[in-house]
């Protein structure tokens, strides 16, 4: 059987309860290294630091005896832009998914901004359709260091638009920054581990 577990936004104070009876009967637990840093000392030697290619993690995880209980640990949830879909498909029937906070949800509750209606998305490894996504009032994105928070504000820019972003850096760790800018107020700068709430102008946040 295998696992994938949300682990929240990062610190563990975010995690969800309830999974150390999993973690106590796994045999392997696959994670990245700041995920492994999470586990209790007793489990640190189960912790296994899986390939970042889908292809060498499938390969990994067939390696091990079918009868084995593998436990992957997820940022967030691994069903809003994580593994859980991926593993689901892959290994279909072995998988059992145990949602976390995820970093959309911990970004929205920082600045009391109610989710209902809101569009998610990623920019990890594609071109998000601007056009679509910035005529929509209310958009939660997951970038990366290529379409990060400059580049979106330089696409509102283009299109003559006003909006509203919400960025957040290192969501629930002690370096977290969060900022509210307008378009023009975005700079260019590296973003570190970030989510973009994009809203029109003039939207609350309190």
């Amino acid at each position: 059987m295998i696992y994938a577990i949300g682990i929240g936004p990062g610190a563990p104070s975010y995690g969800l309860l309830g999974s150390e009876e999993i973690y106590e009967k796994a045999d392997y637990i696959l994670g990245s290294e700041r995920h492994l840093e999470i586990l209790p000392a007793a489990y640190q030697e189960k912790g296994v630091v899986p390939p970042k290619k889908l292809a060498g993690l499938a390969q990994l995880i067939e390696s091990y005896p079918e009868d084995s209980t593998i436990l992957y640990l997820a940022s967030g949830d691994p069903l809003v832009y994580g593994l859980g879909k991926w593993l689901s498909e892959k290994f279909k029937g072995r998988v059992v998914i145990q949602p976390g906070i995820s970093s959309f949800q911990y970004l929205a509750s920082k600045v009391s901004l109610p989710m209902n209606e809101a569009y998610l998305t990623s920019s990890h490894a594609k071109i998000p359709n601007f056009d679509f996504i910035l005529s929509l009032p209310k958009v939660f994105m997951v970038t990366d260091k290529k379409i990060g928070p400059y580049e979106i504000a330089q696409e509102i820019k283009k299109r003559g638009l006003k909006k509203v972003l919400v960025i957040g850096e290192n969501l629930s760790y002690e370096d977290e920054k969060i900022e509210i800018l307008a378009e023009y107020q975005v700079i260019d700068r590296q973003y570190e581990m970030n989510v973009v709430v994009i809203l029109n102008e003039g939207f609350g946040i309190y």
